[in-house]
């Protein structure tokens, strides 16, 4: 057996050299959120509901323009891919029918991925559920079969759907995230989990609901880790491991009091009903409801509304034909009527509230049910069952969990649930950027510390002035982690999601170019990735389709690295030397030993050059871009994101962090041993900001070149640092520049127009 492409060793990844790891890694796609064929992003609402008979078999993206996305990516410097896709991808049609023309062709991608050098973890994704009930995720048939109309969501406000809105051009911005506290989210991720406890009539095929739902999901994720795991050249080589489901969420467990909105509840915006309120409304009554509304301070109370059905309701009529998806549902689970109120929460003969403690407790035990009780019991039975289903096929799998987000982690240091091959991977955003589209640089709100209870309100966790907001970012970060270790023990941290609205500001950088909001936004949340010391991250998010009309096609989200209405970083921004040597420091006595002001371009040798032709490029004709910015788009804020970063480490890291201000990189770390020849330290150096003759490397120690080489397909430059034993550091300072200038050709224009620009070997 070849050793592992990666493996945890405690709180780390190490490669087959025995080097740290550090994960630079991006999600791919946004895309996979919406079938391909049709084409129904969430703003279209023709064929909507037409779900059993569409396909996404082009996501993340068509395989013929598989190789110019990966490549980008690639340039970027991203080493590691969370590969998004939905439950609904595979089993669309009804369960247990696969969809094998999509698992083709996500293998298909896979090994392109694998060609270019990816990590990759498959990511289960989903946001509120399933598209029907305004997210992404799940099939339409586990609405059906757990009573409910997807039809009737939008007049019942039992779900918010963009699709289904009056003008989906005016859907609220992120009002889609208040769906996991609306009725269809919280019933079906009640079933999901806890069904067996607080729904026991809800009986299909023989067994309860949670079973149901549960068993078809895993068995899903399992089939395609199975096809993954029978094309034979994937497994371990590029496919490292599985995320345990996006986002997961308790519905209504855990909920002390159907009257009343939670404390804990911390996003109201739109409606805002409580439990109560949503049960009633989605029978057909009619409710006044609070509206709220997002302002500079958080949410606030804006006035109420009237939702009235008008007797309409969002459960399956008595007469609805469950033959369709060829399940038998039990006689005593009646349709046509309230699943709770069939378990005797409220009477609808008069409307009348009779349990409203019912989901505050385990109906068999008594135990209080609060987040963290729900976590360590209903989400770990969840857990224990997909990665074991996981591992029965891939043994040797990384397994990513993710809690619900921003709860308090499982306790599972030190039980039979501590996963030595087990990495903690939580989310985070800026919330106030991300609810206001705008880049506060004088405030911002310590999230992490209020909702952990670490000052006596909201007042005190504000964050004032833009050093301390960064330092914020960071210190909540390293807070993260620090709760991961005393819950689950020593693993690694990934911060799998975290990312920015590019459409902030009214969207002023698309009519300007002026991207400085975004750039400092994406600074700030690197400063606190870097800082925190954490294993890596994966940004949300690269979308294919990207553009300034409607941005990520999702919800009115914008968060995506890449537009097609942007132009790309460009590969360097000065002109190209004549001379192709690579810099190197190697001679003790000269002062180049730890400083030298040169890089390397790439060189040309036929099996570059045979590896080039045999993809096509980005571009097909170079870009004929003046320098002047000026009423032309800008880069996207890409010199914030494609950053230097260690890759592979002889040591420990102890730190590193890039000043995007000054441009100038430092790394500190610490090695038991000199760094071998054959595995020296590497770190990704991007020529946008480290371009040849305009580079400074001052190190402790050793020797160290950067060039482009072949196994990376030309495509990066690295610098490679063999480095002694002990504490050793290193800094290197490149091109200060305004933010968003353009500076030189661009790095889509294609590998053989840069063969061009250099002295060519063997051409």
């Amino acid at each position: 057996m070849s050793p592992l492409m990666l493996r945890v060793e405690g709180r780390v990844f190490k490669d087959s050299k025995n080097r740290e790891v550090t994960l630079r890694g991006i999600n791919v796609a946004g895309g996979a959120k919406f079938p391909s064929s049709p084409n129904i992003p969430s703003h279209i609402a023709d064929k909507f509901f037409e779900a059993d008979t569409l396909s996404f078999s082009d996501r993340p993206f068509p395989l013929d323009e598989a190789h110019e996305h990966l490549g980008r990516l690639k340039r970027y410097g991203y080493n590691t891919i969370r590969y998004v896709f939905t439950w609904e991808a595979i089993e669309h049609v009804r369960p247990g029918d696969y969809d094998e023309a999509w698992i083709d062709h996500t293998i298909a991608i896979l090994r392109l991925a694998k060609e270019y050098g990816f990590m990759v973890f498959m990511d289960p994704h989903q946001d509120v559920w399933s598209r029907f009930t305004g997210g992404s995720g799940a099939p339409i048939w586990t609405l059906y079969a757990c009573g409910l109309n997807p039809e009737k969501f939008d007049v019942t406000e039992a779900a918010l759907v963009q699709n289904t809105w009056p003008d989906p051009s005016r859907f609220p911005k992120m009002i889609w995230a208040t769906n996991y506290t609306r009725l269809a989210c919280q019933t079906v991720f009640t079933l999901f989990n806890a069904g067996r406890d607080f729904a026991p009539k809800a009986i299909i095929d023989g067994i309860n609901i949670q079973d149901y739902l549960q068993g078809h999901f895993i068995a899903a994720c399992k089939h395609l880790a199975q096809r993954i795991h029978d094309s034979e050249d994937l497994e371990n080589e590029v496919v490292i491991g599985w995320e345990s489901m996006n986002e997961p969420n308790r519905g209504f467990v855990g909920l002390a009091d159907l009257t009343a909105v939670p404390t804990e509840q911390k996003l109201q915006m739109g409606t805002s009903p409580t439990a109560w309120q949503a049960m009633l409304a989605g029978s057909g009554r009619s409710c006044e409801l609070e509206t709220w509304a997002f302002g500079n301070m958080g949410p606030y109370k804006s006035g109420s509304t009237l939702v009235d059905p008008k007797g309409e309701s969002a459960w399956l009529p008595a007469d609805y034909d469950d033959s369709r998806y060829r399940w038998r549902r039990d006689p005593g689970w009646k349709l046509g009527e309230c699943l709770w109120a069939q378990h005797g929460l409220w009477d609808p003969s008069n409307d009348r509230l009779l349990k409203k403690h019912y989901f505050a407790k385990h109906p068999k035990t008594g135990r209080k049910l609060d987040y963290e009780e729900f976590t360590n019991s209903y989400f770990m039975e969840y857990y224990r069952r997909h990665s074991e289903a996981i591992k029965s096929v891939h043994k040797q799998s990384i397994m990513f969990i993710q809690p619900p987000v921003w709860e308090v982690p499982p306790s599972l240091k030190g039980t039979k649930d501590e996963d030595p091959n087990m990495v903690y991977s939580p989310h985070f955003y800026d919330g106030v950027t991300l609810m206001t589209k705008r880049w506060n640089r004088y405030w911002n709100v310590d999230v992490f510390g209020l909702l952990r209870g670490r000052y006596y309100g909201p007042p005190f966790a504000i964050k004032v002035g833009e050093t301390a907001i960064r330092n914020s970012f960071r210190d909540q970060m390293i807070a993260m982690i620090k709760e991961g270790t005393d819950y689950l023990g020593v693993h690694p941290c990934v911060f799998t999601e975290i990312g920015i609205p590019y459409d902030m500001d009214d969207t002023y950088a698309y009519r300007t170019g002026d991207y400085t909001s975004q750039a400092l936004a994406m600074d700030a949340n690197h400063y606190g990735l870097e800082g925190s010391g954490a294993n890596g991250f994966t940004l949300w998010v690269y979308m294919a389709t990207n553009n300034h009309a409607k941005g990520d096609l999702w919800n009115g989200e914008d968060l995506s690295i890449y537009s097609v209405d942007d132009r790309p970083l460009p590969l360097t921004p000065t002109p190209a030397s004549p001379d192709d040597k690579p810099s190197t420091s190697t001679d003790p006595s000269s002062p180049a030993y730890s400083q030298s002001r040169s890089s390397e371009t790439s060189k040309v040798s036929p099996s570059n050059i045979k590896a080039t032709l045999s993809t096509p490029p980005i571009t097909s004709e170079p870009s004929t871009d003046s320098l002047d910015t000026d009423n032309k788009p800008g880069f996207r804020a890409a010199e914030a994101y494609v950053r230097p970063s260690p890759i592979a480490t002889a040591g420990k890291v102890t730190s590193y962090s890039f000043d995007l201000k000054n441009c100038t990189f430092t790394f500190c770390i610490d090695a038991a041993a000199a760094a071998k020849e054959e595995a020296p330290t590497e770190i990704f150096l991007p020529e946008f900001h480290f371009p040849r003759d305009h580079t400074d490397v001052e190190v402790s120690s050793g020797k160290w070149t950067i060039s482009i080489d072949e196994p990376d397909r030309g495509m990066i430059q690295k610098l490679r640092w063999w480095h002694g034993a002990g504490k050793q550091n290193m800094t290197i300072r490149g091109v200060m520049r305004r933010q968003g200038m353009a500076l030189g050709q661009e790095e889509e224009g294609g590998y053989l127009d840069r063969c061009q620009q250099t002295r060519c070997l063997v051409m």
